[in-house]
């Protein structure tokens, strides 16, 4: 092939300090815009952005050259830098220091992207994937243990790649 093509998307997730309420009304908008402009600076495509007042969610077209690590870690550091030296100086405002990540089918970023364009509803109807998605950015292990347990398909799968998939073939499979 003469050229490289790549159709790498990712949700990401990630949760202020000690999942404390930091992402006001006041500054969310610009938090997003900081996130973003990073985002595309790094050569990446903005396909969702959105969260509540204590996590965030990002989902992501990945370009082939660029570590996921380091486009969290940088988008991460430029909206904590705004909201600490620009929106909020001499307030705390600090980001977790991990983060979830999740590779999502090109035939599932549509739900994905509806999944977080909804989150304020979402988290107001406390769905079963809200609650796997809490537990997620709470204790990752325990998260993961009850996804391995499970015999049917874990909630995670709703928060990140929408409704259960059907089984067999369907006419988006090629």
């Amino acid at each position: 092939m003469y050229q490289t093509r790549a159709a790498v998307f990712v949700h990401c997730v990630w949760a202020t300090w000690d999942r404390l309420p930091l992402l006001t009304s006041e500054i969310e908008s610009r938090v997003h815009h900081a996130i973003g402009a990073k985002v595309v600076e790094l050569g990446a495509e903005v396909i969702a952005l959105g969260g509540i007042e204590d996590h965030l969610h990002l989902l992501v077209r990945l370009p082939p050259a660029l570590a996921l690590a380091e486009l969290v870690r940088q988008a991460k550091g430029a909206s904590a830098h705004l909201v600490t030296h620009e929106l909020t100086p001499g307030e705390a405002f600090k980001w977790q220091g991990g983060y979830a990540a999740f590779s999502v089918s090109p035939r599932h970023v549509r739900e994905v992207s509806d999944y977080i364009a909804r989150q304020r509803e979402h988290h107001a109807s406390n769905s079963r994937a809200v609650q796997w998605e809490a537990k997620l950015l709470n204790s990752p292990q325990s998260a993961q243990a009850d996804f391995a347990a499970s015999a049917s398909e874990p909630p995670a799968a709703t928060s990140v790649g929408g409704p259960p998939r059907p089984q067999g073939r369907t006419p988006h499979d090629r």
